[in-house]
């Protein structure tokens, strides 16, 4: 007498599973097939050895159900390894320009030539700002001529009490923080782009600003690694171009 797919699952509903219900509520059988006596289905297992015993006791069942032939294939998946990690540790760098947290806007302050004023505008606009009530931060980036210092009447080396945050100094309202206040004043800096990138990083990321309405950002004069690095890794809000009214300077500054 042919068996129909019902009285199958039944009986297969009455053996237990190491789970804890029965085949059929835990899932395990699948691709079930019923052709007069014969019965065929796979039991899709993470691991056989637990249940060798319920696939023994359901071939039994399934014969003394009137079953001729029974086939019943244990299949185990295993969970995919995930891909090795090939990075170094680190997290991922963002792939765009990103807010600078606790500053509300970036200014840049450039120049097409040296000369032009463009230190001397950065600063006055800074303490513009500050005697308006605003919050600002004065970030010298020009690593090559840092003046900032002497514009604002500050010297003296930056404190980093735990080794990695540094504290900026301050004067006339301003949050100031300059490349020359690491280095020698006599001392000429020659640095290639990975240094100049870092450096910049650092005295972006790594100096406590604090809570700022504006950070005017005092760039060197010309376009190269501190430009891109700023427009690369900051979201900046205006910029500024310094020229005298010359000819020669106004190409250089378009």
């Amino acid at each position: 007498m042919a068996l129909s797919r019902d009285e199958v699952l039944a009986c297969l509903r009455g053996i237990d599973a190491p789970s804890g219900t029965n085949l059929v509520e835990a899932g395990l059988v699948r691709a079930l097939n019923v052709e007069g006596t014969s019965v065929r289905f796979v039991m899709e297992v993470e691991s056989p050895e637990p249940y060798t015993n319920a696939k023994s006791e359901a071939e039994d069942a399934l014969k003394n159900l009137g079953a001729s032939a029974v086939s019943i294939v244990m299949t185990a998946h295993s969970t995919p390894k995930p891909p090795p990690d090939l990075g170094t540790g680190r997290k991922a760098e963002p792939a765009g320009p990103e807010k600078i947290p606790g500053i509300d806007r970036i200014i840049a302050v450039a120049s097409g030539k040296g000369g032009v004023g463009k230190s001397t505008v950065a600063s006055n606009l800074a303490c513009a700002l500050a005697a308006e009530g605003r919050r600002v931060g004065l970030l010298d980036a020009d690593v090559y001529g840092p003046s900032q210092p002497r514009m604002l009447g500050v010297s003296g080396r930056p404190q980093s009490p735990d080794g990695k945050i540094i504290l900026p100094l301050r004067n006339h309202g301003v949050t100031m923080m300059s490349i020359g206040l690491m280095t020698n004043e006599d001392q000429a800096v020659v640095w290639r782009g990975p240094m100049l990138m870092g450096a910049l990083q650092q005295m972006l990321s790594q100096v406590q600003w604090g809570a700022l309405d504006v950070l005017i950002v005092d760039l060197p004069p010309g376009t190269g690694d501190v430009q891109m690095t700023l427009a690369q890794k900051a979201h900046l809000d205006g910029a500024i171009v310094v020229s005298t009214p010359q000819d020669v300077a106004l190409l250089d500054a378009r």
